[in-house]
């Protein structure tokens, strides 16, 4: 029987062996976290997993994570790692629906969260990630912008692009809208002196009232710099936890106990485990037309970045 400091042992002499590179989203577990390689936001494992020496890519997050990574490095073999981990967002629209959507707007110009799968990829003209979408909206030289799938994120673009039209879907995060304005009332009455860190994927009513609001590696960036010493995070519950282990002298709250997602729960250090082995996990497969259209977008995307 192993403990998972054995399991993590076993893991790191296999993934060498195995000539494996795991790529870990911040939402995932730390046990999993303390294995992986590379540690971070969606887009940037993708660009991580270009670099890298190994021929086989494990990706510990959910499916358009790791058919990004695949788009982006096709030669590789790329594995999910828990093959039911899927993104609620990702899934909401399909591509019939945002083709009679376009036509709706023949003149917007179709901007995808990176939260979207490789075939709706295939019909947007730019990708962006919560990071990156401000600027790149801000620099199109439409004056109409189609943004999907979330429109809480769209929203928060919105406010600070007011120059533009925007147009949205009912999309969004289904974790991050559990939260409520009710939530930071209570949280901000507990901690007083804590300033209060979004996911732009919050309803807009919770993004108004945060101190930031910003991508994950943002929120965790704003923590590590500020001086002040405790923060309520509103964000998947896991950065309260790893802001924990990377700053014990400073104390983080969750805005919302239900703020999880349970996809990204999916994925156990032994998933990690029977994957390096070959027992576990999915293989990503794209046909060559899917991927080099929905490569487009994201090339627009590292252009414009």
């Amino acid at each position: 029987m192993y403990n998972t400091k054995d399991l993590q042992e076993a893991i790191i002499h296999l993934k060498k062996e195995k000539d494996v590179c795991i790529l870990a989203h911040a939402y995932q577990s730390q046990d999993i976290l303390e294995v992986a390689d590379f540690i971070g936001d969606s887009f940037g494992l993708s660009q991580q997993a270009q670099t890298v020496p190994q021929k086989n890519l494990l990706m510990c997050g959910v499916r358009f994570m790791a058919e990004t990574a695949k788009i982006l490095s096709p030669d590789k073999k790329v594995i999910l790692s828990n093959p039911a981990a899927g993104c609620p967002m990702a899934e909401q629209l399909t591509i019939e629906e945002l083709k009679e959507i376009k036509a709706q707007y023949p003149d917007a110009a179709v901007v995808a969260y990176i939260n979207t799968t490789s075939e709706l990829k295939t019909e947007c003209d730019v990708c962006v990630t919560s990071a990156s979408a401000l600027n790149i909206v801000k620099n199109l030289p439409n004056e109409e912008i189609l943004f999907i799938p979330d429109c809480n994120l769209g929203s928060w673009i919105e406010k600070q692009v007011p120059e533009k039209k925007f147009h949205f879907i009912k999309g969004g995060c289904p974790v991050h809208m559990r939260i409520t304005p009710d939530d930071v009332i209570k949280a901000r009455a507990a901690h007083p002196n804590a300033p209060l860190l979004v996911h732009p994927e919050c309803k807009k009513e919770v993004t108004a009232l945060a101190d930031y609001a910003g991508s994950t590696t943002g929120i965790m960036k704003y923590a590590a710099n500020s001086d002040a010493k405790e923060f309520i995070i509103g964000t998947d519950n896991s950065i309260v936890q790893h802001l924990q282990f990377e700053h014990p002298d400073k104390k983080f709250y969750a805005l919302s106990k239900d703020c999880v997602c349970h996809d990204m729960r999916l994925t156990t250090l032994v998933d990690v485990y029977n994957c390096i082995l070959g027992n576990a996990g999915e293989e990503i497969v794209l046909s060559d037309e899917t991927r080099i259209k929905a490569k487009k977008c994201i090339d627009a995307m590292l252009e414009m970045s």
